[in-house]
């Protein structure tokens, strides 16, 4: 029997259980891979404490990397033994071995190994649409990036320092300034003792910034509508710190004319060929060395619970991977 994480019912990392299951042959469409890394997300915990609905029981975890062991009939385009990598939907990425349709699955480059890929699928082209597409990022630009040590963060610190632009960033520590700031931060701020919304306009001498990623949430909303100048764009792109309250459009008008986007990965993939297109963008500024991944962490995914604990304790950097 293959091993796998399994929740039966909502909560902290201790509802997490490492089981046995049945992984089956592949159908139509569809191959089995056998799985060498595991990434570990902010939205793994969404659906761990049920802010994400699934129904249950139900796996954890949305990327990983390894081997295809088997091909389904009807897959033309892998055969046994190819490497790829893929972020999917529904959760369920903490296994040994799972069944994905091929259409879910990038074959990698040999640049790429599967460790690296496992660790960028997710936060890797997350950082593509946000910079490439909901606000395409230009030479000259000035962008506010939160939580900006995080694995997100530090795939926007790199790759929006590489398209010419002045990087603002928040952190909760010295320790995590640092990091961010060798990362591409131009302007790492320490929110814990510094109002980071003063502190950008002083950057930006009063002008504010065309855009600021929040994958924070509750916390800076109103603060990052702060930063922003007149027709600037809030991207919200997670809830660290719980969901956003309720939203008075008027606090867009009355701030100069903002605007305000919910997007996700999952739609802007949605059509193969945007996954293709976007997974190649990534692979390519990752195996330049404009984009270094920054494997930071590594547990056994047995001891997923413990991951999980430092991660909503903040006690990780970069990014995170587990090993099955």
């Amino acid at each position: 029997m293959s091993k796998a994480i399994r929740i039966e019912q909502t909560g902290g990392p201790e509802v997490m259980t490492w089981v046995d299951v049945d992984v089956g042959e592949p159908g139509e469409g569809q191959v089995r891979l056998k799985q060498t890394a595991c990434g570990l997300n902010y939205i793994d915990v969404y659906f761990r404490t049920g802010l994400y609905p699934q129904p249950l029981p139900a796996g954890l975890g949305m990327e990983a990397a390894g081997v295809v062991s088997a091909v389904g009939p009807g897959v033309a385009d892998l055969k046994v033994g190819d490497r790829v990598a893929y972020v999917a939907r529904p959760p369920g990425a903490y296994a040994e071995e799972r069944v994905l349709r091929a259409d879910q699955l990038i074959r990698l480059p040999d640049a790429i190994s599967d460790e690296a890929a496992a660790s960028i699928m997710l936060q890797g082209l997350t950082a593509q649409y946000l910079l490439r597409r909901t606000y395409p990022v230009k030479a000259g630009d000035t962008i506010l990036i939160q939580a900006a040590a995080g694995g997100v963060g530090l795939f926007v610190c790199q790759w929006a320092k590489a398209l010419g632009a002045t990087v603002i960033g928040t952190v909760s520590s010295d320790e995590k300034a640092q990091i961010a700031k060798a990362h591409g931060c131009d302007y790492p701020i320490v929110y814990t003792r510094e109002d980071f919304a003063t502190r950008v306009r002083d950057i930006t001498q009063g002008a504010g910034v065309p855009v600021v990623y929040d994958s924070i949430g509750k916390d800076t909303f109103a603060k990052s509508l702060d930063c922003l100048a007149p027709l600037g764009l809030f991207v919200s792109f997670g809830n660290a710190s719980g969901p956003l309250p309720p939203i008075d459009s008027s606090e867009f008008a009355g701030r100069g004319s903002l605007f305000f986007t919910r997007p996700t990965l999952f739609t802007y993939m949605a059509k193969r060929a945007d996954y293709e297109r976007m997974a190649a963008e990534l692979f390519e500024v990752v195996a330049s060395g404009k984009v270094k991944t920054s494997i930071n962490q590594r547990y056994a995914l047995k001891d997923v619970g413990q991951a999980h604990a430092d991660l909503e304790a903040r006690r990780t950097t970069g990014s995170t991977i587990l090993i099955p």
